[in-house]
């Protein structure tokens, strides 16, 4: 019979609340998700709805898609996905090329950059350079359709 060896760094003890210390528990979003019909799962700070701190998990795991956060800092990596997604939504690039911008600007390996692990300067840094980049590639999608237009209208 092998053995599996605990990951070194890894641990297997639920996050602890970065606000008031508490320990979490992992319980479902009922009651706190006004839908939940796809039954998700968090972990929730113990003193909740005092210390309104909790992290999602990973679909049918007990593994955190983040770090623990209070709303202010969930409005904020909102914020923040709605920004980053529109780099790949819109087609200015693809999906993992994204994700290789992002962990670029986080200087972090890429298997690390997420929005779920941000603080709130890094949320507000990551926002501030994706709004950046959507507008510097919809400047250039505006001059390539001028000179489109422009070309059209001399060929007619």
């Amino acid at each position: 019979m092998k053995h599996h060896q605990k990951r070194k760094g890894m641990k297997n003890a639920a996050p602890r609340c970065p606000y008031c210390g508490s320990h979490t528990v992992l319980r479902s979003a009922d009651g706190i998700y006004v839908d939940n019909s796809r039954e998700t799962m968090l972990y929730v700070c113990k003193n909740y709805p005092a210390c309104d701190a909790y992290v999602r998990v990973q679909p049918g795991t007990t593994i955190p898609l983040g770090t623990v956060a209070n709303r202010e800092l969930r409005a904020m990596r909102a914020e923040a996905h709605r920004h980053f997604n529109q780099l790949f939504k819109y087609g200015f690039m693809s999906k993992h090329d994204a994700y290789q911008w992002l962990a670029g600007i986080l200087n972090a390996p890429r298997d690390q950059a997420h929005i779920g692990c941000l603080n709130e300067i890094t949320c507000e840094y990551v926002t501030r350079e994706a709004k950046k980049l959507v507008a510097w590639y919809q400047e250039k999608q505006r001059e390539k359709n001028c000179r489109l237009r422009k070309g059209g209208a001399m060929a007619s």
